[in-house]
């Protein structure tokens, strides 16, 4: 499965990030793309029906990537791990909306 993300800030396109998830084995593999970064690739060490973790406990940050889905319509990302030695964690809250939408300004 391949995805991309984008942040923008004004109308600008800040970073950017693809993401290759596919089976090895047993287990996932989440294989990061982000723009100005190397590649990182995080082996999936949870995976139930409505979540999933991604790890790499050798790459400098994050050192987790996780999903979760909460009911239909709403799915909590995150990335987390330590940061210059101190623990971090981003949350990213998605919810469903319908295609014709447009986006928040």
């Amino acid at each position: 499965m391949l995805g991309v993300g984008r942040t923008t800030n004004d109308g600008k396109l800040v970073e950017h990030e693809s993401v290759v998830l596919r089976e090895k084995g047993d287990h996932l593999e989440y294989e990061a793309h982000p723009s100005g970064q190397p590649q990182a690739v995080f082996v999936s060490k949870e995976l139930t029906t409505d979540r999933v973790v991604f790890e790499n406990l050798a790459h400098d940050f994050p050192q987790r990537v996780g999903y979760q889905r909460r009911g239909d319509a709403t799915l909590l990302a995150w990335v987390e791990g330590t940061d210059n030695g101190r623990p971090r964690r981003i949350e990213f809250p998605y919810r469903r909306v319908p295609c014709d939408q447009q986006s928040p300004q």
